[in-house]
């Protein structure tokens, strides 16, 4: 043992000996940078050569790039004009780099690493100013998002492209979460089909075999939830789901298979512009269907309302977990027999929102994130445990919202797993309708959190949570006193 971790040793000591050795050898090429040095100080290159005690041939190859710059001509260059050295740095070029993969990567065209570097090596001044106006404009986009918050608007006409993702968002939220048409299909064929609160699996399979001549496998580590084949009319599905997740991919497949026209019309929308974005709405309104084909609009509505919308006692009933319940709960609003008006979100650790859906008007804010007062982000620290919270929001109006972790496990040993927060709100005048509310005392407003759609967006100045100050809102600053919110003023 004692000879084998010697060698290890011996090993690591040659391999570190072998990186500083490529370091050391590691040519910098920077023509373009000694161009630029003799153009700011208004030199012809026999006088630059002069100035650093080289000869005008070795110059003009440094400027072409056919020789490295050395460390030795680095020097030179120090004494004659006092010039940085760190401006021929690799660290700075590679800091560079990083920012312009950054600033890039939003651009209309894809551009390769080895490009950047190009332009980073021998154009650094040309990099710095794509960075700086691409942080520019990445201000400009969250001012105006920031305006559209504080007008009570998601989105201005006219205003920079919306990404798919978002635009299929409006268009959920334009009707208020509800897809009267989808709805009513589903209730159909959950009665010419014969299905039940436990036998919608089985009943699923049989239809689709008997229909549509569609068989079901069942893959074993497949990288995809589902997988439809039209040629074989064969529906993969991952055998890592459970079997109301199978069933909620079974009822998506049968949309497609049963409601491509309607689907189509719907998504034939002025809210949705470009192939991209109607393609993430087709698959949105075939979820939809399937929603609302596991938990139909009138079965469901009549035992949430019997049971006080207890998500468990639901859940139990119908078969289906936390946050297929709760998404349901969401899109209650028929004319003539409404729901709970809900807003469902669900968050990930780093705050990012993957999911969102409002059934009313409710603000979710696009802008530097949500509320960390916000009890979804609380539901991290205690896992599995059902939190409630009445929030206030800063224009007055409280909603209770309930909070819970669900969690996704592993396909295997040492895979990644998934873990979201899902939040589910209503205005509090609506709340005395849940069982969430026993306790609570909802007419006290000393009982409420005050929380914000988004520190950039959030109107409260002395919250101890802020993070940033509100857009368009500068802040007095005493340097006689301490600052009012904590967030960094340098």
């Amino acid at each position: 043992m004692r000879r084998f971790a010697k060698i290890c040793g011996e090993l690591s000591a040659d391999l570190q000996i072998l990186r500083r050795s490529d370091r050391a050898m590691r040519k910098a090429y920077m023509g373009v940078r000694l161009k630029r040095l003799r153009e700011e100080r208004n030199l012809k290159q026999v006088e630059l050569a002069n100035a650093l005690g080289i000869s005008s041939s070795y110059l003009n190859q440094l400027e072409q790039n056919q020789r490295p710059l050395t460390v030795p001509v680095l020097l030179k260059i120090n004494a004659a004009f006092g010039i940085d050295v760190q401006l021929f740095s690799e660290d700075e070029e590679a800091r560079l780099i990083t920012e312009l993969r950054d600033a890039l990567a939003e651009g209309s065209e894809s551009v390769s690493i080895a490009e950047i570097r190009e332009l980073a090596m021998n154009m650094p001044a040309v990099g710095r100013t794509l960075v700086s106006l691409h942080r520019r404009y990445r201000e400009s986009v969250e001012r105006g998002e920031a305006m559209a918050a504080q007008l009570g608007d998601d989105w201005i006409a006219g205003g920079p492209a919306r990404m798919p993702f978002e635009q299929v968002r409006d268009f959920f939220y334009a009707r208020h979460n509800h897809v009267e048409p989808l709805d009513e299909a589903a209730e159909r064929l959950y009665r010419q089909a014969n299905l039940g609160p436990r036998s919608v699996h089985q009943g699923l399979v049989a239809w689709l075999r008997e229909r549509h001549g569609v068989q079901i496998v069942w893959d074993e580590g497949g990288d995809a939830q589902r997988h439809y084949d039209p040629v074989r009319r064969i529906l993969h599905l991952s055998a890592d789901l459970r079997q109301g997740q199978q069933a909620f991919q079974m009822a998506t497949q049968l949309a497609f298979l049963e409601l491509g026209d309607v689907i189509g019309r719907l998504s034939d929308s002025s809210i949705l512009t470009g192939d991209e974005a109607r393609r993430l709405a087709r698959v949105g309104l075939a979820n939809y269907f399937a929603g609302a084909l596991i938990l139909p609009y009138g079965d469901f509505l009549a035992a949430a309302e019997a049971e006080g919308y207890d998500i468990a006692k639901l859940g139990r009933r119908f078969g289906v977990g936390f946050e297929t319940i709760c998404h349901r709960l969401s899109t209650l609003q028929r004319p003539e027999a409404r729901g709970v008006p809900f807003f469902f979100v669900r968050v990930d650790r780093a705050g990012n929102i993957s999911k969102r859906q409002s059934a009313t008007d409710f603000h979710f804010s696009r802008v530097g994130g949500s509320c960390p007062l916000w009890n979804v982000y609380e539901a991290f620290a205690q896992p599995g445990r059902l939190l409630t919270q009445i929030a206030q929001m800063p224009d007055g109006r409280s909603y209770l919202w309930i909070a819970r972790t669900v969690d996704r496990g592993s396909a295997g040993y040492g895979m990644p797993g998934k873990s979201f927060a899902v939040g589910l709100g209503c205005d509090i005048r609506h709340a005395g309708r849940l069982v969430y509310s026993r306790g609570l005392d909802l007419t006290d407003p000393a009982a409420a959190t005050p929380i914000g759609a988004g520190c950039k967006v959030c109107e409260r100045p002395a919250c101890p949570q802020r993070a940033f100050p509100p857009i368009g809102r500068p802040v007095a600053i005493d340097e006689n006193r301490s600052a009012p919110t904590p967030y960094p003023v340098a």
